[in-house]
């Protein structure tokens, strides 16, 4: 299976680079989520990050960025 190293930006990911997967169509997905298991007394919840365009001069590619919103509504 092919991957691209994504960039994500914000939460507690910012900054790290991660192999992602690519779909069918060469394509990362839209949203990428990350499951947190519980440790200690903090309970168990999924990070969501949203895949947004980067320009770097006349190239551009995807990296993530963090989703607060949907992270809360995603941890319940």
């Amino acid at each position: 299976m092919k991957s691209t190293d994504t960039e994500f930006v914000g939460g507690p990911l910012d900054g790290r680079i991660i192999p992602i997967p690519l779909g069918p169509m060469y394509g990362v997905p839209k949203t990428y989520k990350v499951p947190v298991p519980a440790h200690g007394d903090t309970p168990a919840r999924t990070l969501v990050y949203v895949r947004a365009k980067q320009l770097d001069g006349v190239r551009w590619f995807w990296r993530y960025e963090y989703d607060e919103a949907a992270t809360a509504r995603a941890s319940g």
